[in-house]
């Protein structure tokens, strides 16, 4: 078994301000970063050496600012000496007695004495009492803290994730059985409107035979009567023998017989005996036999999220799909897209007035619809729904993509609206005129209006909400800037460049930063950081490209144009 030995090289000594000057005391909270900066004071509570600016920014914060700080002449007398131990305490997990003392790099492995002879004994070991000199200083020490930094931070930005979706997913359940219960009243107002009619026509018919029924007893109690006294003049007649009046009564009782009162009443009576019947309707009840007649339960594309997606680092031109259709007038200007399923997207033809659904797959328009204005922007909204922006009406449309597109219902908006974006039942719509964000519910109603400054928006033209919730990116045409802005309106970031020419839609991707497109100059898309402060370019050479989305299960991104071509760029 090889142990390698302690080493002779002394850390502290090496450790200066990139020059032969060496101090007495470092600041430790820049040591901590990798910064080798003089000492100016101590802290006494915290015990740590502080350089001008970490003692002054100790005394502004909440946190510290009422902690015992002392000046430079002064911090030896409270510094508490700590002695540095190399003894390891800790207990091996497999050898309960034994303590850990040692490390095997090749296996990364720690052990104590008998796991090293039982499993590591060909290997190069290192006994843990001479490599832990000075561990706390090393290079390895801080990059493992910022490591486990960003670990946490990763891990906090999930939790965030994961308590905005569990928010999602009960706002989602809540959704589905109030549509649910509507869908159900609705089938019920309609049966029992059908029910009612039905009852109407039978009260009607009741009624009418009734009153012939009621006209029949009526003539035939008359005709009997009647009947009866002739009956019974005969038999007086004929026994007080009174042969003028019999004469004439016979007469009367043979015109009586004659007439047609009674068959006239039977016929009425006949017309009475239809039976009260109630045939169902058999299309109805077939319906009824179908699996899933009532509906169904659908996932919603804007819900599902995948995992081990890998960043998009380049993207080449793959191809082009044609979206030129033959009741198209003009050419094609598709102005907004989103991605409905891995084959299936809209597009939003601002020129030709159309919303136009694509089959990816068979590179096609399989379906078209022509609105009443100009569509601008789409936005995928839960339940199978999108919300479309048309600028010249001033109005939003909720439309459904199961089945035929169609409005479900629209309503106004006061300014000229352009981007939309939705989350957890709110839409995030920017305005040009006037320079605004609107925030409303899915039903229209305005919960906020987040104005934007006049003197710097320009032609504000799409908009995305930032990972984290508290920012909204919007891509200003007229200013050749892209801003991020708090949910208050104040600007918290801007990428310009002199290159950076007319930027149009934008797309997020999974770590934040931005894709943009630049629709003058180089025919570029840009990838800005999500802080805006770097940008690359990931393509060019692109024509009067206004829009974009990402399939991320094609790792392909689709590119809207002032053209009949949708350019498919590969993002593997």
């Amino acid at each position: 078994m090889a142990v390698s030995g302690r080493k002779t090289t002394d850390f502290q000594g090496s450790i200066s301000k990139g020059s032969s000057e060496d101090f007495d005391h470092r600041c430790e909270p820049c040591l901590a970063i990798g910064q080798q900066i003089e000492a100016h004071g101590f802290c006494v509570d915290c015990q740590e050496y502080l350089c001008k600016n970490c003692f002054a920014y100790h005394q502004r914060i909440k946190a510290t600012k009422h902690h015992h700080l002392v000046n430079k002449d002064n911090m030896d007398k409270h510094a508490v000496i700590k002695k540095e131990s190399d003894e390891c305490t800790e207990k091996c997990q497999v050898h309960k007695k034994e303590v850990i003392k040692f490390f095997c790099p090749k296996h990364e492995a720690l052990g104590c004495n008998d796991c090293i002879v039982l499993n590591h004994r060909a290997c190069d070991i290192d006994y843990i009492p001479e490599k832990c000199a000075g561990i706390g200083d090393s290079t390895e020490f801080r990059e493992l803290l910022k490591e486990l930094d960003q670990q946490v931070n990763e891990t906090d930005n999930i939790i965030k994730q994961a308590s905005s979706r569990e928010k999602e997913l009960d706002s989602c359940y809540d959704k589905l059985l109030k549509e649910i219960t509507m869908f159900r009243k609705e089938i019920n107002d309609r049966l029992d409107q059908l029910q009612k009619q039905i009852w109407t026509e039978a009260d009607k018919k009741k009624s009418t035979d009734k009153q012939a029924v009621r006209k029949v007893l009526e003539t035939c109690t008359t005709i009997s009567s009647d009947i009866k006294q002739l009956q019974s003049r005969l038999q007086d007649y004929k026994a007080s023998q009174q042969n003028g009046q019999l004469y004439i009564t016979m007469k009367q009782a043979k015109s009586k017989l004659k007439s047609d009162e009674i068959k006239e009443t039977d016929r009425s009576l006949e017309k009475t005996n239809m039976q009260y019947t109630f045939e169902q309707n058999q299309d109805l009840t077939n319906m009824l036999s179908r699996q899933n007649v009532f509906g169904k339960l659908t996932l919603s594309s804007s819900l599902v999220t995948s995992k081990g997606r890998k960043p998009i680092n380049k993207l080449t031109r793959k191809e082009n799909i044609n979206v030129k259709t033959k009741s198209d007038w003009t050419k094609c200007w598709i102005t907004g897209y989103v991605v409905l399923s891995s084959n299936k997207l809209v597009a939003a033809d601002f020129y030709s007035i159309k919303l136009k659904v694509v089959d990816i797959k068979n590179k096609a328009i399989i379906e078209e619809t022509t609105l009443s204005s100009n569509p601008w922007d789409i936005a995928v909204v839960p339940q199978d729904h999108i919300a479309v922006t048309m600028p010249e009406k001033k109005e939003i449309l909720i439309m459904t993509t199961t089945g035929k597109l169609s409005t479900v219902r629209k309503f106004p908006v006061k300014g000229y609206c352009r981007g939309i974006a939705y989350h957890e039942e709110h839409l995030y719509i920017v305005s040009s005129y006037p320079k605004c964000v609107y925030v409303t519910d899915t039903q229209g109603n305005v919960q906020n209006t987040i104005k934007l400054d006049d003197k710097i928006f320009v032609k504000p033209y799409y908009l995305l909400l930032s990972k984290d919730l508290r920012h909204i990116f919007i891509s200003d045409w007229g200013s050749h800037s892209v801003f991020g802005i708090t949910l208050q309106g104040d600007i918290s970031a801007e990428y310009k460049n002199k290159d950076f020419i007319s930027p149009e839609g934008m797309m997020m991707l999974d770590d934040g930063s931005l894709l943009v497109c630049c629709s003058v100059g180089n025919g570029s898309i840009y990838r800005i950081s999500g802080d805006l402060k770097q940008c690359h370019t990931m393509i060019d050479n692109l024509s009067y490209h206004y829009s974009m989305c990402y399939n991320r299960d094609a790792h392909e991104v689709y590119v809207g144009c002032i053209s009949d071509q949708m350019i498919v760029l590969s993002s593997k």
